[in-house]
This record gives structure tokens, C-alpha cells and sequence, in this order.
């Protein structure tokens, strides 16, 4: 399964008040959550077991762009690969294990 859309976490989401006044951030939860939509809407049915890697590289602004990838592992059936870009750059990257697919 190899899977790719663009998202935008919109400046008016309850979550940034405060994360972090006067330079708002987008949480690294409410990145992870577009994540497992993302997996939902590609693959009905799959179910997630565990993140046992997530690496937040660079932050996310409220309404910039990103792009979400996700990879069928090669050498694991059970884990996806995934990764989130901004501007040509990785902003977060990791693994999501799986059941159901």
C-alpha cells in the first residue's frame, strides 16, 4: 500500500491556543491523528496496534501545507511507513503497526 494526500491543519483548531502563544505550532498529536485518518480512508478495516517509532523533525505552522506518505513496510507485513513533508522538508516520519489488512 503506498498512499499520498495533502493536508492543512487549519489556524482556527482548539488545540493551538496555547501551543505556543504568540508562535503557534501545530502539536505533534494533532500530526499523528491526520496520520491514522489518512490510514483509515486509504485502507477501511485496518486497525493500529502501535507507534514503535515517531520522529518530529521540524515544526508544523497552523495552515501551512503538508504532504502525507505512507509505504507498505518491505521486510515487515504488519508495520506501515509513514512520513509527513512541508516546503521540501521532512517534518515528522516513523512507523505505525497494523492489524487487518
Amino acid at each position: 500500500m503506498n498512499f499520498e494526500i495533502c493536508r492543512t491543519i487549519g489556524v482556527d483548531h482548539p488545540s493551538l491556543p496555547g501551543h505556543f502563544p504568540g508562535t503557534p505550532i501545530v502539536p505533534g498529536v494533532v500530526i499523528l491523528d491526520e496520520i491514522l485518518a489518512v490510514l483509515s480512508e486509504c485502507h477501511a478495516g485496518t486497525r493500529l496496534i502501535g507507534i514503535p517509532v515517531v520522529k518530529f523533525l521540524a515544526p508544523l505552522k497552523p495552515g501551512q501545507k503538508f504532504t502525507i506518505r505512507l509505504l507498505a513496510a518491505e521486510q515487515v507485513a504488519d508495520e506501515i511507513a509513514f512520513s509527513c513533508t512541508s516546503d521540501g522538508r521532512v517534518i515528522t516520519q516513523g512507523r505505525l503497526q497494523i492489524a487487518g489488512v
